[in-house]
Order: structure tokens, then C-alpha cells, then sequence
């Protein structure tokens, strides 16, 4: 994040990862002004998953240390904020920003590239989002193989297109922890490009992959949709993130002792 922006944001700290204290509004601006900066960066949705697989995930853990903007994905970051110094304004998941985001883009001429993602769905996400936002630029789609044991130079090459499109906006639909590393890896040299990891958020807009209805997403209740459309995939996902409460008492915990240590 810029140092204009970031002196102006509170945080929290779960676990390993920082989640900072913004609106949808607010997310939308700093992103827009990280482009206009020309400092471009990297923008992570951290759900309750993130944080557990950021206890065990090295890189996963390091690529939030740089991150330009991390940003509450469910009710569960929410709910917990509320039990520390610093409460979270509200969710903001990359699916809920995606749309709003694409809108900005329609209106301030800005370019967005679409990376990842199953092949076909950018080009079914981009037909979607014209019939919405005709002025929108959607200036390149790619969906290669990305391999994270590939040397830097190999990743940088993956992200050439970037690059060359001059995009300010890049979603990143590889999911989770594969998204926010390779993001980490390549940021610095497609700047100013601003770049998202949005996980399933194209699939969502192309129409490939349903929401859950807005009452369940309100009420938090997306992740049981989610389960049952997709049971055979995110069963394990669950089971995982049963640890989530442990980890956030356990860091909890550990501040209590060091600030009474000092």
C-alpha cells in the first residue's frame, strides 16, 4: 500500500495475516489510488482458510506480508474483529468486489486483464461483463498452467502478457494459497498494475458457478451453499478450518504474555 493510505488503515492480526479495517468504498478508492500512484500492489481476501493455511504455508504467510490490501472474505474475520481493538467494517470478498470493481473500471477508463481460471471461462466472464459495462476494456485473458516450483524468471514470463496489455487492474482466479503467491511473485514487474486474487469470483460472473442466494450471503451462510454445490472438493476445506478458533486464541494468548511481559 502506498504510504499515503496505509498511515490512514488500521489492522487486525489473525494468526499470521493482517486484515485491514476498510469498507467496500474504501477498498475501491485505495485500489484506484494505487494505480494512479503508480505504486500498483497486491489486494488478498483472506477467509478463516487463509488463515489456517497460513500456519503451515511459509510463502503463502510472506506473500500477505506484502500485501497492499487485505481484505475481510466472511463473517467469520468479521465476528471475530469484534472481539479485539480493531472491528472490521464489514465483509469484503472478492466476489462481492468484483462487480464494483468492474464498474470503476468502465467508469475511469481503466484496463483489466483477466488471468487463470478454466479455459473459457475469462472469455465468458468478459461477454458477461460488456453486456453490463459496454465501455469496459478488457484488454487481455489468459489461462495457462501455473507451476509455483517454476523458477521467478518462468513466472515473470506467465505474466508478460500483463505486462504488454499496460493493464491497471489484473484478476487472478488461480485460487488459494496458488493465487497470492504467484501474485507476490510477478507484482513487481507488471507495476502499476493493481493485481487481485479473486479465487472462483470469474466462474461466478461467467455464470459457470451459481451464488448463493443474497439472504444466505448476508447472513452468512455462503459457505453451506457453497459446500453443497461443490461437497466432493470443499468437505476437507472445512474439516481444516475447524483449527481456525485455536489459532486465534493461541496468538491471542501469546500477545497477552508479551505485552505483560514488557
Amino acid at each position: 500500500m502506498s504510504s499515503r493510505t496505509r498511515e490512514t488503515v488500521a489492522s487486525l492480526v489473525l494468526g499470521k495475516l493482517r486484515v485491514d479495517a476498510v469498507t467496500q468504498a474504501q477498498a475501491l478508492a485505495i485500489i484506484d489510488a494505487l494505480v494512479e500512484e503508480g505504486t500498483g500492489g497486491r489486494v488478498y481476501t483472506p477467509n478463516i482458510d487463509h488463515v489456517v493455511m497460513a500456519e503451515s504455508d511459509r510463502a503463502f504467510a510472506e506473500a500477505y506480508d506484502r500485501a497492499a490490501l487485505s481484505l475481510a472474505d466472511g463473517f467469520p474475520i468479521v465476528v471475530t474483529s469484534k472481539l479485539t481493538k480493531v472491528k472490521l467494517p464489514e465483509k469484503v470478498s472478492g466476489s462481492d468486489l468484483v462487480m464494483p470493481l468492474m464498474a470503476q473500471a468502465a467508469e475511469k477508463g481503466r484496463r483489466v486483464f483477466f488471468f487463470g481460471g478454466a479455459p473459457g471461462v475469462g472469455e465468458a466472464a468478459k461477454a458477461k461483463l460488456l453486456e453490463r459495462y459496454p465501455t469496459l476494456q478488457v484488454v487481455g485473458i489468459a489461462a495457462p498452467k501455473v507451476d509455483l516450483s517454476a523458477s521467478d524468471a518462468d513466472l515473470r514470463a506467465l505474466a508478460a502478457p500483463i505486462l504488454e496489455s499496460k493493464a491497471d487492474y489484473v484478476l487472478v482466479a488461480l485460487g488459494a494459497p496458488k493465487q497470492e503467491i504467484f501474485i507476490d511473485r510477478v507484482a513487481d514487474v507488471v507495476r502499476p498494475a493493481v493485481l487481485l486474487g479473486i479465487g472462483a469470483s470469474l466462474d461466478f460472473v461467467a455464470g459457470r458457478v451459481k451464488r448463493a442466494p443474497r439472504w444466505m450471503s448476508e447472513n452468512g451462510l455462503e459457505w453451506l451453499y457453497r459446500l453443497n454445490q461443490e461437497r466432493g472438493r470443499l468437505w476437507r476445506r472445512y474439516v481444516r478450518d475447524t483449527k481456525y478458533p485455536y489459532i486465534v486464541l493461541k496468538h491471542y494468548l501469546l500477545g497477552q504474555r508479551s505485552q505483560g511481559g514488557r
